[in-house]
């Protein structure tokens, strides 16, 4: 399975004809059943909701941009 490419809580494009009707959009995968990667999960960002990575075609690695940094809220 593909999973093993995925990096755990990396956020990437994924589209899907079973969820947000095929659009492109951006998922996380999920470690919150398990660290191994039969466990992993993609989570959808604005819901409370996980799929399965095979219900999704991963696009690629969400990439930050490089002139606007990101910081998180504990800095």
């Amino acid at each position: 399975m593909f999973t093993a490419s995925l990096v755990p809580e990396a956020y990437y494009w994924a589209r899907s004809s079973k969820h947000f009707d095929g659009k492109l959009t951006v998922v996380q995968v999920s470690t919150v059943f398990g660290e191994e990667p039969n466990y992993w999960t993609l989570a959808l960002p604005g819901t409370d909701q996980h799929a399965m990575p095979s219900d999704f075609e991963i696009i690629g690695p969400v990439v930050p941009p490089e002139k606007y940094s990101m910081r998180q809220a504990a800095e």
